[in-house]
């Protein structure tokens, strides 16, 4: 009996831009993704220098939840931040 291939995962990636505050994209991070504040910020301040950052890697269904309930978060807020999935 062969074994099953595992699941495929995804990135969920949040790209720069110059309207979102820094603060918001940290409030993110900690919030959907769960990570304390110093692991946030240095997220935050990689997607702010390098244009993009991964949040974290995820099943299909959570990354596009994730996906989703970020950019709902944002556009509830009024800022352009974008948060994409790509397959790892």
């Amino acid at each position: 009996m062969l074994a099953a291939d595992p699941p495929p995962v995804y990135k969920v990636v949040l790209i720069n831009d110059d309207f979102t505050p820094m603060e918001f994209v940290i409030l993110i991070l900690q919030h959907f993704f769960h990570l304390n504040l110093d692991e946030s910020t240095r997220i935050m301040l990689k997607i702010h220098h390098e244009g993009r950052g991964i949040c974290g890697v995820y099943s299909k269904d959570v990354a596009l939840t994730k996906v989703d309930q970020v950019s709902m978060t944002a556009k509830n807020a009024g800022h352009p931040l974008q948060c994409i999935m790509e397959a790892e």
